[in-house]
């Protein structure tokens, strides 16, 4: 196969090399573990390649576009299956005819597949702004995933061979190759196509591409999930994804029913700049609609099963959730984490892939099996979309198993939420141009407004005081106040323990380019923990696990002490400080925790995987649970102190 080659112009080479810069020093906690090396224009760091933002495939639409100068007749790429699509299959994509495979050729899935690969002529105007003068991007819209050929092995060999062209003694003239790739689909509403690129992620060129595969039912309701409105545990809000913008119900208990709420976002509601993000320029990608229905009339503690869509549309399985205790009753088990994402359940590159996040959610998924959990934390950096849409859709399906069963709760991450002039604190351009609206539209927690992302609820004996670190936290400002408001309101005889979440931590021993620990936070905030006696603070962020004394300003005022069992407990009986806990390993990259540190530092871990908190009235178990292992890698205890 002949393999064309080209030259970036320099305009277009400048511009990729300014990203590359841009992305590196926006993500500091993923970068600490690694070293990048950039040289002249590219970056060279194969392990990092599909683990972070800084990927040859996630810039692939800032290069140009050729035709592969290649007149091979016999080349073809065909599908199966060829029709339309369930909401979920593993299609198997098959080129043939290949004269020479070569180590550059790879297959990308399109979407929406009936936009002109070969030329944007809408976003002419938008690309000049940025004074990019070079050809047009690659392609209009990103694609979804892609994989060399090189992953069926038979291919380089060329193992799987087919004659063409025989002579008249029946001697084979003309051999080619072929390569099957299997690709994992799910429901994103619009139509996908394939399409069979040569040289690589550097210097990609099209040879072919497929017919366009639609969805059998694009407006199929899918990807529900619960959530908690307050703490009384008697109303629980269902949010679910369709191509239907018709108003759908919940039918859930005795035959009860409510009606949705549909809401939805545009490309208009992202963030941008002179540098168009993804969010506003190819990476968008249409959410569909986004239905919302509160169950009422439920009993805390208590299995229902509901089924959520129309008769039109279709209908859900039937599906069985159970809500939490209610506030002031005495047990609670929750699992926590933060720094999730997804993975790809095929071979594919993608532009952001959180490797553990597969492995997190199966074991998380028998945990909720099992009927023990009550509810789920999510703290933070949710499915690193950061502005390619359709990634929204692929977390949502990989988290379904949990949170179509149990409260999950979410707070706001730098990958939500900032970007540059968006009233984000950090004005790093981490949520891809997505500013937060994403998040909040699919994840509605019980705020006080829109991009007001702070609430508290009460589960059985806890407060959860839950902030956002991305938006102002100083003492002048109106989320300050809020959490003065909120802590020193609790009511410590009905809800003994508080525990107090945001994103990124108070306390790491890992370091980066950038500190993973803002100073100036830690100083505004840390007070109102000690004083108002927090007994737990949990964060993500950093990608281990990290857990500590009972601190405060970079002091141990108590260690904890072994029970009979041999586990490390608090005794918060004469309260000292809050113990923090870094739970920032649920799937993103790990980062390697340091040998040594600071005396508060008591256990850190650079394995995959989850809390596991039991909590009643005489005290808080904490398990830190390995995801692959499924053994219990840190545990320790938080007794129970006087109600003040």
């Amino acid at each position: 196969m002949f393999m064309s080659t080209m030259t970036l112009s320099i305009s277009r080479s400048s511009w990729a090399l300014s990203l590359l810069f841009l992305y590196f020093f926006s993500h500091p906690s993923s970068s600490s573990s690694s070293t990048h090396v950039i040289n002249n224009t590219s970056v060279v760091h194969d392990q990092l390649s599909n683990f972070t933002a800084i990927s040859k495939f996630r810039l692939i639409n800032r290069l140009a576009l050729i035709q592969c100068l290649d007149p091979n007749p016999y080349l073809s790429i065909n599908i199966s299956p060829s029709s339309s699509l369930s909401n979920e299959e593993n299609v198997t994509v098959t080129v043939s005819g290949v004269l020479k495979p070569e180590k550059g050729d790879w297959v990308a899935m399109i979407s929406p597949s009936h936009s002109n690969v070969d030329y944007c002529p809408g976003s002419t105007i938008l690309y000049k702004q940025t004074g990019d003068f070079a050809d047009l991007p690659l392609l209009c819209h990103y694609p979804v995933k892609a994989q060399f050929l090189s992953n069926d092995p038979a291919y380089l060999g060329c193992q799987k061979k087919e004659c063409k062209k025989q002579n008249g003694k029946g001697d084979c003239l003309i051999t080619t190759c072929s390569a099957t790739l299997n690709f994992h689909v799910i429901n994103i509403r619009t139509d996908i196509g394939f399409v069979f690129f040569g040289g690589g992620f550097d210097l990609p060129c099209i040879y072919t591409k497929t017919s366009t595969l639609n969805f059998s039912n694009p407006k199929t309701p899918l990807y529900g999930h619960i959530s908690s409105i307050d703490s009384t545990a008697t109303s629980m809000k269902l949010t679910w994804v369709s191509g239907d913008n018709g108003t759908q119900e919940v039918q859930y208990g005795d035959s009860r029913s409510q009606t949705s709420a549909v809401t939805t976002f545009t490309q208009d509601d992202m963030c941008s700049s002179a540098i168009p993000s993804p969010a506003h320029d190819f990476g968008w990608h249409d959410p569909g609609y986004i239905h919302s229905a509160v169950m009422t009339g439920l009993q805390p503690s208590t299995t229902y099963s509901y089924r959520y869509g129309s008769d039109s549309v279709g209908w859900s399985d039937q599906i069985e959730f159970r809500t939490p205790p209610a506030s002031g009753s005495d047990k609670l088990e929750f699992l926590a984490f933060g720094d999730m994402g997804k993975a790809p359940r095929d071979q594919s590159a993608e532009h952001y892939i959180q490797p553990g996040s597969i492995s997190v959610v199966e074991a998380m998924a028998k945990e909720v099996a099992s009927g023990s959990i009550d509810s789920v934390f999510h703290i933070g950096d949710i499915s690193y979309a950061t502005g390619f849409l359709v990634e929204w859709d692929y977390f949502l399906h990989l988290i379904t198993p949990v949170a179509s069963h149990v409260s999950y709760m979410t707070a706001i991450g730098n990958h939500e939420r900032d970007y540059a002039d968006s009233g984000s604190v950090y004005v790093t351009p981490d949520s891809g141009g997505e500013c937060g609206v994403a998040y909040e539209t699919y994840f509605p927690m019980p705020t006080s407004a829109k991009d007001k992302p702070w609430y508290s609820i009460e589960q059985a004996s806890v407060h959860f005081t839950i902030i956002s670190t991305e938006h102002n936290w100083s003492e002048s400002s109106e989320q300050y106040g809020w959490m003065k408001k909120d802590l020193e309101s609790v009511n410590r005889s009905a809800t003994p323990w508080v525990i107090f979440m945001g994103h990124r931590p108070m306390y790491s021993s890992t370091g980066g380019i950038l500190p993973n620990v803002d100073k100036d936070f830690v100083a505004a905030v840390e007070p109102l923990l000690i004083n108002n006696k927090v007994d737990l603070a949990l964060w993500g962020h950093v990608h281990n696990y990290e857990r500590t004394c009972a601190v405060y300003q970079n002091e141990c005022k108590a260690l904890p002490t072994k029970d009979a069992n041999g586990i490390d407990t608090y005794n918060n009986s004469n309260y000292s400080a809050p113990v923090h806990a870094v739970i920032g390993m649920a799937g993103f990259k790990l980062d390697p925790s340091p040998n040594s540190a600071d005396d508060w530092s008591l256990i850190r871990k650079s394995e995959f995987g989850y809390a596991k908190v039991q909590a009643t009235r005489e005290e808080i178990n904490f398990q830190f649970v390995n995801a692959n292992t499924r053994s219990v890698d840190d545990n320790f205890r938080i007794t129970r102190r006087q109600a003040s």
